[in-house]
C-alpha cells in the first residue's frame, strides 16, 4: 500500500490531516432534534445509559433459562433472545428437516409449553426482550403475548423489540419461509395489531447486521437497511396505517465493526438520513422520523485464531456503538468463532460494556466526537455515498424488486469478495490471522450442544398433541388458512392458535400451503 493512501473498508479516500475546510456546511444540530445527527435523546448517556443487553439462546428453554437468571444477576437491563435454526424457518424439533439443528444456534421453541419455560420466574412487565427471528416472528411475539397474559401482565406495558425484518433475509441471511409479497403482508398485519394490543413493542428491527455479516461495506449496510426501511413504511402506507403511529416503533439493528470512526460516522449518517426519508414519506411526528438502534458488536469479525484477542476488538467495537449513539447493544464473547459463548465469555462481554460505561468517561458528553473534522467530513462522506446507492435502489422500484433482481445480493457478495482479496494480499491486516501469527493450542472450554436434546422435544411434542383439544386446533388453523386468503389480519387467530396448543410448526405450515415457499 502506498504510504500516502488510505481508505475506509467502504473505500472513502482518507486525507492525511482535516481542517475546518473540510466541514460540511451545516446549521447548528443540537441532540434530540431533527435530523438526529447527533443523537435521539437531548441528554443521551447522561440522562439514561443505553440498554445492556446480551444475546441469549441455546438447547432447551429450560437451559436458556438458566442463562437469563444469570445475566439478570450480573447486571443485564434487557433480554436478548436467540432462537435455533429450526424455529427461524417454521420447522417443528420432530419435523425431518429439523434433526441435527435442535438447539444447537439457539433455542428451540416448538409450543407455548415451551415458552413458558423459557421466561419461567423473569416478569415479562419488568423486563425488555429482543428476539432475533423473522419469518416466523409473528409466531414467537404471539407467544410471548401470550405467556404475558398468563403471568397477568397488561399488555399495553410489556415493550421489547421483534426483529421481523424479512427483506435483508432475501438479500443476506436466508432464513426466509414464504414469498416477499406474502412476507410483507404478515409485516403489516403485525404492525397493525401490535397498534393496538401492544403499542409499546417496538414490531420491527430493520436489520443491517446480517447484511455486514454476509460482507457489505459499511456504506452498504446502511444504504441497504434503509432502503429496505423505506419499502415497509410504504408498505404501511399502504394499509391504510398512520406513519405518525406505526413511525414511533420502528427500530433498526446495525452492526459495530473496527473501522472506529466509519463505524461512528456511519451510525450518526443513518440517523440523519433516516429522519429526511420519513419526513418526505410524510411523517410529522418528530419521534416517528428519529432512527432508534440496537446494535452488536461484529460477529464475522472474531477469529478463531488467538480468539483472547477478540476481546480487544470488541472493546474497539463497543466504543464504536456507543460513540455512535446506541440505544442498545449486545457484544459478543471472545471464543464464538469457535462456539456459543460459554458463561465466562459472556460475563467477560458484559463487563467490557460496563468498564466502558462507568470509566472511561465517554457516556459523559452527547456525541463527544462532534465538531471533530475528520467526523464531521467523513459523515457527510459516508452520507453521499449511501444515497447514491439508495437512489440505484429507487431506480430499480425499490428494495423488494431490487432484491428480486439480486442487486442487493451481488453488491454484498462483490464487497466480501474485495474484502477477501486484500486480506489475502496482506493489504488488510488481520492480526493474528495473516500477520502476527503463533503457533498455538487452543485450550479454550467451548460450550458443546448434546443431540440427545432433539430427542427430548420430540417427546414434549407428542405429549402436548396427545393432551390438547384437537378439534379446536384443527378449527383454528383452518380459520387461518381462510384468513391468509381473504386478506384478514391473521394475528388474533394466530395467538388463538397458540393457546389452545397448536406448535409454531403446524401454523408456519397452514401458511405454507397458502403462501408456498420463496425459492432463490
Amino acid at each position: 500500500m502506498n504510504s500516502q493512501e488510505r481508505h475506509t473498508d467502504s473505500s472513502i479516500a482518507i486525507k492525511k490531516i482535516y481542517t475546518e475546510q473540510d466541514l460540511p456546511a451545516a446549521g447548528l444540530e443540537l441532540p434530540g432534534e431533527y435530523p438526529f445527527t447527533r443523537g435521539v435523546q437531548p441528554n443521551m448517556y447522561r440522562g439514561k445509559l443505553w440498554t445492556m443487553r446480551q444475546y441469549a439462546g441455546f438447547s432447551t428453554a429450560a437451559e436458556s433459562n438458566k442463562r437469563y437468571h444469570y445475566l439478570l444477576s450480573q447486571g443485564v437491563s434487557g433480554l436478548s433472545v436467540a432462537f435455533d435454526l429450526p424455529t427461524q424457518i417454521g420447522y417443528d424439533s420432530d419435523h425431518a428437516l429439523s434433526d441435527g439443528e435442535v438447539g444447537k444456534v439457539g433455542v428451540a421453541i416448538d409450543s407455548i409449553e415451551d415458552m413458558q419455560i423459557l421466561f419461567d420466574g423473569i416478569s415479562l412487565e419488568q423486563v425488555s426482550t429482543s428476539m432475533t427471528i423473522n419469518a416466523t416472528g409473528f409466531i414467537l411475539l404471539g407467544l410471548y403475548a401470550a405467556v404475558a397474559k398468563q403471568q397477568g401482565a397488561d399488555l399495553s406495558k410489556i415493550n421489547g423489540t421483534i426483529q421481523n425484518d424479512i427483506l435483508k433475509e432475501y438479500a443476506a441471511r436466508g432464513t426466509y419461509i414464504y414469498p416477499p409479497k406474502p412476507s410483507m403482508r404478515i409485516i403489516t398485519d403485525l404492525f397493525e395489531w401490535c397498534s393496538r394490543e401492544v403499542p409499546k413493542w417496538n414490531t420491527i428491527s430493520i436489520s443491517g447486521y446480517h447484511i455486514r455479516e454476509a460482507g457489505s461495506t459499511a456504506v452498504q449496510e446502511i444504504a441497504f437497511t434503509l432502503s429496505n426501511g423505506k419499502a415497509y413504511v410504504q408498505a404501511a402506507l399502504a394499509k391504510g396505517l398512520d406513519i405518525n403511529v406505526f413511525g414511533r416503533r420502528l427500530s433498526f439493528f446495525f452492526n459495530a465493526h473496527n473501522n472506529l470512526f466509519e463505524e461512528v460516522a456511519k451510525f450518526r449518517a443513518a440517523r440523519r438520513m433516516w429522519a429526511q426519508i420519513m419526513k418526505d414519506l410524510g411523517a410529522t411526528d418528530p419521534k416517528a422520523m428519529m432512527l432508534r438502534f440496537h446494535a452488536q458488536t461484529g460477529g464475522s469479525t472474531l477469529t478463531a485464531q488467538q480468539p483472547h484477542n477478540n476481546i480487544a476488538r470488541v472493546t474497539v467495537q463497543t466504543l464504536a456503538a456507543v460513540l455512535g449513539g446506541t440505544q442498545s447493544l449486545h457484544t459478543n464473547g471472545y471464543d464464538e468463532a469457535l462456539s456459543l459463548p460459554t458463561e465466562e465469555a459472556a460475563a467477560i462481554a458484559l463487563r467490557t460494556q460496563q468498564i466502558v460505561a462507568f470509566e472511561s468517561g465517554v457516556a459523559d458528553t452527547v456525541d463527544p466526537l462532534a465538531g471533530s473534522y475528520f467526523v464531521e467530513s467523513l459523515t457527510a462522506s459516508v452520507e453521499a455515498a449511501a444515497w447514491k446507492l439508495i437512489e440505484t435502489i429507487d431506480q430499480m422500484g425499490g428494495s423488494v424488486t431490487a432484491i428480486e433482481k439480486g442487486f442487493m445480493q451481488e453488491e454484498i457478495a462483490r464487497s466480501a469478495y474485495a474484502f477477501q482479496q486484500k486480506m489475502e494480499q496482506g493489504e488488510k491486516i488481520i492480526v493474528g490471522v495473516n500477520k502476527f501469527q503463533t503457533t498455538e493450542k487452543n485450550n479454550i472450554p467451548l460450550l458443546r450442544i448434546d443431540d440427545s436434546i432433539r430427542a427430548a422435544q420430540c417427546e414434549k411434542l407428542k405429549r402436548l398433541r396427545q393432551d390438547r383439544d384437537q378439534s379446536v386446533c384443527t378449527s383454528l388453523l383452518n380459520t387461518l388458512r381462510e384468513q391468509a386468503v381473504d386478506g384478514s389480519n391473521i394475528m388474533p387467530v394466530v395467538v388463538s392458535a397458540i393457546e389452545a396448543k397448536c406448535t409454531l410448526g403446524e401454523i408456519a405450515d397452514t401458511l405454507r400451503g397458502v403462501f408456498g415457499e420463496y425459492r432463490q
